[in-house]
């Protein structure tokens, strides 16, 4: 599944009370590409992301990862193919240590215990946190639980990565150690956020929602220079374009 785009065909969301989360979304991810997904609280981003590895499933329309449209059925496919990274790091952290919730994911796709533990080495290596593999995920700083969840994802060789407000709760150092991670990255990215300078250092499209649909999409930089476009949308534009461009 390795150079398969990611694509939403008036994906639609309507949970258990009524609420339509998402309404007719469309959108089309190519290999390689880092996108932004912004906008306001309650826009539907979370949403949306929990629809790309299974996690939900349309209401209406669909999600298509490379040649599968994403069911209950290929949900196992999928996944292996996206990882994704939730907003809080707990959700994924339970194991009694680091390097036991890292090897996690590749024992139960069936990896001998030696390569899977070799794979998460390699993960937390690659996140800068392999001197914490013996140590209790709970006892982590908030960074160092974002970086070693992000380990988890790696461990399982994804093609697409997702992430849901991944620069939360981070101090200056860690933000911008996630920052030279990300763009070290080459897997697929789609990060939802409202850190709209982490977009424009990573990400060079963004997709604008609010009240649960695609306002518009296109390059980072154009569409969060608009002003008029993100104070309509509960946004602002980002201090480094302002600096760039004074009124």
């Amino acid at each position: 599944m390795s150079h398969h785009i990611v694509e939403a065909r008036d994906l639609a969301h309507v949970y258990p009370d009524g609420h339509e989360a998402i309404r007719g979304i469309t959108f089309r991810i190519a290999h390689g590409e880092s996108v932004g997904v912004i906008g306001p609280n309650g826009a539907g981003k979370s949403t949306l992301l929990l629809h790309l590895n299974g996690c939900l499933l349309p209401s209406r329309g669909e999600v298509r990862v490379g040649e599968f449209p994403v069911t209950r059925e290929t949900s196992p496919q999928v996944r292996r193919a996206v990882g994704m990274v939730f907003q809080d790091p707990d959700d994924q952290l339970f194991m009694p240590t680091v390097l036991d919730d890292v090897a996690f994911g590749p024992l139960n796709y069936g990896l001998a215990p030696g390569e899977a533990r070799q794979r998460a080495v390699a993960a937390l290596e690659r996140v800068g946190m392999a001197n914490l593999q013996e140590q209790t995920p709970y006892r982590l700083s908030a960074g160092e639980k974002r970086a070693v969840a992000i380990a988890t994802i790696l461990a399982m060789t994804p093609d697409i990565v997702v992430m849901d407000e991944p620069s939360s709760n981070l101090d200056p150092r860690g933000r911008r150690r996630l920052i030279e991670l990300l763009k070290s990255f080459e897997h697929t990215r789609i990060i939802a956020t409202h850190d709209l300078e982490l977009v424009l250092e990573v990400c060079s499209r963004v997709i604008l929602l609010d009240a649960g649909s695609v306002v518009t999409e296109g390059p980072a930089a154009d569409v969060m220079n608009d002003e008029s476009l993100m104070l309509k949308h509960g946004l602002e534009r980002p201090h480094s374009l302002r600096h760039k461009h004074p009124h």
